[in-house]
């Protein structure tokens, strides 16, 4: 937003890129939970466009942003983020849009910060990034310019060099106070990744994803799923996943046509998917697991529904699972 409008009052025109890989924070579960409900929900790309004023423009790269993920050349940060492959992919996707001759733009920018974030904006990793993206001298970040040398658009005064800053490091007040003299009353979370790659359990239950699988692979739908619920593995060979609340509930029922979805039916409880290749055995476990977290979990025994995918189903009456039963290590 700042490095937008900062562009936009030297009199430049800009419009704005935003690039959906599938494992995006916003516009999923914070639209489908309660969760952090203090908090805004919104798609911060959609809402900051809409501030500026300027034409956005959303781009699906889910499919070639799987290479990415699976093979990064720079490799992990301190999860399965590959923070340096992503920032040159994605400079590498804006460029092929922006000088192609239909679009005819000069130069791109960012609001990158130099020592904001400790993988992709660390000062010997941003020229690397520039060069390896094919923007070597046509990438500007306006919001710590003055801590690089100029780049074309500087030297060829398209921009005025001296109007551009030299931020720098984490602290977040200097933009703060920025966006307040631009007149901005709100803005997005300063803190905190925007990608789910970054956090520990997500990327917990994509490496359990591909263990289980035996392939280092994913279509869309798995990796959405593993943004909701509470994930489970009784066994090796099977997974289930718990809604936490009613709207991650009504949102895993659009996966029952694909997997076997139990539901508590004498008590009030989460809907269940059942991932995988359970036994007869296992559906009995893993309905005792689903009553352990219903109302009936101090209940002798709660029917559950059993229903499979092709329409066909049954009733279970089981025990809830007893504390002493339930294992530590089945969480994901």
């Amino acid at each position: 937003m700042l490095a937008a409008r900062v562009i936009m009052d030297q009199g430049i025109h800009v419009e704005g890129l935003n690039f959906f890989t599938g494992f995006c924070v916003e516009g999923h579960t914070h639209a489908i939970r309660k969760h952090r409900a203090d908090r805004v929900k919104r798609n911060n790309a959609l809402w900051v466009a809409e501030r500026l004023g300027i034409k956005l423009h959303l781009i699906d790269v889910i499919d070639e942003y799987k290479d990415v993920v699976l093979n990064p050349k720079h490799g992990y940060g301190t999860h399965l983020n590959p923070c340096i492959d992503c920032k040159i992919f994605m400079l590498g996707k804006a460029k092929a849009w922006a000088f192609m001759e239909e679009n005819g733009f000069d130069f791109i920018i960012t609001g990158e910060v130099m020592g904001q974030r400790p993988k992709s904006q660390r000062k010997q990793i941003m020229p690397l990034i520039a060069r390896e993206s094919g923007l070597p001298d046509r990438l500007l970040r306006p919001l710590c310019a003055k801590h690089m040398a100029p780049t074309l658009p500087e030297r060829e005064n398209w921009v005025d060099r001296d109007k551009l800053f030299a931020f720098h490091g984490r602290n977040r007040k200097p933009q703060i106070a920025l966006a307040r003299k631009l007149g901005f009353d709100d803005w997005a979370q300063p803190a905190g990744g925007c990608c789910f790659l970054t956090d520990g359990d997500y990327a917990a239950k994509l490496a359990d994803l591909w263990q289980s699988s035996g392939e280092r692979d994913y279509d869309l739908d798995d990796i959405m799923l593993l943004k909701v619920g509470r994930h489970l593995r009784p066994a090796s060979h099977y997974k289930l996943i718990l809604g936490r609340e009613l709207g991650e509930n009504r949102y895993l029922e659009g996966y029952t046509k694909r997997f076997i979805a139990l539901r508590p039916v004498s008590h009030q409880g989460p809907l269940c998917l059942v991932d995988g290749t359970p036994e007869r055995t296992d559906l009995t476990t893993a309905a005792r697991i689903l009553a352990r977290y219903s109302q009936g979990r101090e209940a002798d025994s709660v029917s559950v529904s059993v229903d499979w995918p092709d329409g066909t189903g049954e009733m279970l009456r089981v025990p809830p699972l007893a504390q002493e039963d339930f294992r530590d290590d089945w969480r994901i």
